[in-house]
């Protein structure tokens, strides 16, 4: 469940009786755990309906609310628009399936598999191979503060140089990676693409996740065009971050989505 203290309070209408997304409460590990793989298969459509697909490439991960030291992931070789409730499975740390019929990709569970693994606190992670972030990544640059969607990111995300370029299907690569990501929600793997977690849902880590892409196609579109963009003050960003850069205003704007995604595709629930 998200545990978002007085920040919550910011954004909720101060009138009573108004329609505003409510955070969910479970009273089941099993509800809680349908929770989390039902929005698993949101994020999956919503990263469809972005156009993040590449081949296999790319997994969306979040841990089981029992067995924490496992999580529930996208199937192999099943394209993000195809993913739904019953072809989803349950992997562990070493990779092997415990649910499910199909395979998991190496580099998904290498990656990921060591987020979770390293960083407990983790709930869920996304990654594709994406055209803006990827090309953005081959720079080896942070995210720069010149929009209020980019100072979401300010100071809550790292470039990984190490490993770049390499597949990640060794152990090592994806500990590299879980190390980097103490404290912040996103990081630019050089020559890779893009990562996000969350602390508390997948549902704010999948919009991070379209956030940060869009960020990246406005650095590569400014820098295309030539003119010098005005860098927003340090501390106006981490004023602006503190605000519209939480894991709860990352789980409110993902409601959006999710509100299109159950009236147009029913069929992720089959």
């Amino acid at each position: 469940m998200l545990d978002l203290g007085d920040r919550v309070s910011i954004y909720q209408p101060e009138q009573e009786g108004l329609i505003f997304p409510e955070l969910p409460q479970f009273d089941s590990i099993e509800a809680e755990r349908q929770h989390r793989k039902e929005r698993l298969v949101a994020a999956c459509r919503a990263f469809a309906q972005q156009g993040f697909d590449y081949g296999f490439a790319g997994h969306l991960t979040v841990r089981d609310p029992e067995r924490t030291e496992l999580y529930w992931t996208n199937p192999m070789c099943v394209h993000f628009g195809k993913v739904k409730l019953s072809n989803l499975i349950l992997v562990d740390h070493a990779g092997t399936v415990i649910e499910g019929d199909h395979a998991v990709n190496r580099a998904g569970f290498v990656l990921h598999a060591n987020v979770h693994e390293e960083q407990p606190d983790i709930l869920a992670m996304c990654h594709a191979h994406t055209t803006y972030g990827t090309a953005w990544c081959a720079t080896g640059l942070p995210i720069d503060p010149i929009t209020q969607d980019a100072c979401a990111f300010f100071e809550d995300h790292v470039v990984i140089g190490d490993q770049a370029g390499a597949v990640a299907v060794e152990n090592h690569a994806g500990s590299d990676v879980a190390k980097a990501f103490k404290g912040v929600k996103a990081a630019l793997h050089q020559n890779h693409g893009l990562l996000t977690a969350s602390r508390h849902s997948i549902d704010s880590a999948a919009f991070w996740f379209i956030a940060l892409e869009r960020c990246c196609r406005q650095q590569l579109e400014l820098a295309a065009s030539g003119i010098t963009p005005i860098r927003i003050p340090s501390d106006r960003a981490r004023y602006s971050r503190e605000h519209v850069g939480s894991d709860y205003i990352g789980w409110l704007h993902f409601q959006t989505i999710w509100n299109q995604l159950i009236v147009d595709q029913p069929d992720m629930f089959d």
